[in-house]
């Protein structure tokens, strides 16, 4: 699970981040209106933890944004307001849960689980091909296919998107917590892997090269 921290306090940030990730979340941190639009664009989020005033922006005006790539990520505001006219007025903007500060980070946590549940599964259905995030799992027919790490999450990430032309720079970004320090040639490993323990059992392709512009799911071919 994927979780996107929007908070301009960096000690805060910091420590919802670290202890997020000791309990097996991806987490990413952004301290701006500015920053946070940025990841929303690139990445998928199963939940947002949205502040609501930050230094270039409020925290609310980007749940819109949020509900109009995936009405399935949880936008959850947390902030100092303890007022009933502030809940109703984050929540009318589209917020699934509103959250007052100081909170106890336990109770937080058990929060954020109960949100994504009830915003549903993240599984992706494509044909007889079976997605599953969640459990890391890759199945056609029933069958595991045994794909997972990073070539698992570069399927994902392209089935996803499967109308998008998607470049490596953007996989690189969407996926890889520090796309910096890696080259590109680690998508050329990710999409053989794909291709040798998808495709081949399938004896179907599921993503397509598109010379000098990167990758797209192609999966199941048109009759």
């Amino acid at each position: 699970m994927r979780i996107l921290i929007v908070e301009d306090e960096s000690t805060l940030n910091k420590t919802l981040s670290e202890g997020l990730r000791e309990l097996g979340f991806q987490t990413d941190e952004a301290m701006s209106f500015k920053d946070a639009n940025y990841y929303v664009g690139i990445r998928n989020y199963d939940l947002v933890l949205l502040d609501w005033m930050l230094p270039d922006g409020d925290g609310i005006d980007l749940i819109p944004i949020i509900k109009r790539k995936s009405q399935r990520t949880a936008a959850v505001i947390i902030s100092a307001r303890d007022d009933v006219e502030s809940e109703i007025e984050a929540l009318n903007k589209g917020a699934d849960d509103y959250i007052t500060k100081p909170f106890e980070f336990d109770a937080l946590v058990s929060r954020i689980e109960a949100r994504v549940r009830h915003n549903g599964t993240n599984i992706i259905t494509v044909g007889e091909l079976l997605i599953d995030p969640d459990e890391e799992s890759v199945k056609f027919r029933e069958k595991e296919l045994g794909l997972n790490g990073k070539p698992f999450e570069v399927l994902a990430h392209l089935a996803r998107h499967r109308d998008q032309i998607v470049s490596k720079e953007q996989l690189l970004d969407a996926i890889w917590e520090e796309p910096e320090l890696v080259t590109p040639n680690v998508i050329e490993v990710a999409i053989n892997q794909i291709r040798a323990k998808v495709d081949k059992y399938i004896k179907e392709d599921t993503i397509e090269t598109v010379r000098r512009r990167g990758y797209r799911f192609c999966y199941p071919r048109e009759q």
